[in-house]
């Protein structure tokens, strides 16, 4: 039990709402139960990352003995990082404008999100991107992304669809001599697609290691250098081998390994 993986997953961030009954004053952190599901699945403990008060990208909450908690110090007690899907991504966060209002996105946890990605690499940790995962691990290092998908790619593929979920699929092409390809080169290529956001430029140092078929779309990318950090655009928590979709513990099993690899010998 000692010597399990400890991987954190990123808050989703619910902010005060009078139309709520519950808690309408107060702003929630809190996990979809399927991703810490999926992490356990591999045997290791999941552990949600709350943001500290302040200032994300730096501010420490001080416990009142004048010891300050950040995000460093969980990126240096943890081995790997999740970051899951949610709320679309502010678009001042790869420097453009809104082109809806309903696309505002979440600036703060957009924030938070890319402070604790710079603190996971920085200590050498791997880091995972789901769905919004891998949109902000895009523009963390520089790229940009489609506001929506059927207003600035209308001829794509339906990449959303509200009435059927997690149950809209398609297929996906794996790019020969990735490490993708490599992890799940003779599995189904059937995958669910649950965004209307996707990426449009790709950050500089990364490859893309799967697309859709049908319109190109950009399903998987990973970084080029030293840095362990991939991410893809389907939810692999949501797959189930009766759905005929694609078997993503392989996927699992290769973070979780340089998890573990990132150890202090």
């Amino acid at each position: 039990m000692t010597d399990r993986l400890k991987i954190g997953i990123s808050a989703c961030f619910l902010y005060p709402d009078p139309a709520r009954s519950a808690f309408a004053k107060k702003t929630l952190q809190y996990v979809e139960q399927s991703v810490p599901h999926w992490v356990m699945s591999g045997g290791a403990l999941p552990v949600m990352i709350p943001s500290p008060v302040g200032d994300v990208t730096g501010a420490k909450h001080f416990t009142g003995e004048g010891d300050g908690v950040g995000l460093a110090d969980y990126a240096q007690w943890l081995d790997g990082l999740v970051l899951h899907g949610g709320a679309d991504l502010w678009p001042g966060s790869y420097q453009e404008e809104p082109i809806d209002a309903r696309w505002q996105g979440d600036a703060g946890r957009d924030k938070y999100e890319i402070a604790l990605v710079n603190a996971f690499v920085a200590a050498g940790k791997p880091v995972f991107g789901i769905c919004r995962g891998m949109q902000l691990i895009n523009v963390a290092f520089g790229g940009t992304l489609v506001q929506d998908i059927p207003t600035q790619r209308p001829d794509a593929l339906t990449h959303r669809d509200a009435d059927v979920y997690d149950q809209n699929f398609h297929t996906v092409n794996l790019v020969p001599d990735t490490r993708l390809a490599s992890l799940l080169g003779g599995a189904s290529n059937k995958i669910n697609s649950v965004h209307h956001q996707c990426v449009k430029d790709l950050a500089p140092n990364f490859v893309v290691e799967a697309r859709c078929p049908d319109d190109g779309t950009v399903e998987a990318i990973r970084h080029s250098g030293p840095a362990w950090v991939a991410g893809v655009q389907w939810h692999p928590e949501f797959h189930r081998l009766e759905y005929g979709t694609l078997d993503d513990a392989p996927i699992l099993a290769d973070f979780l390994a340089a998890a573990r690899a990132s150890r202090p010998v």
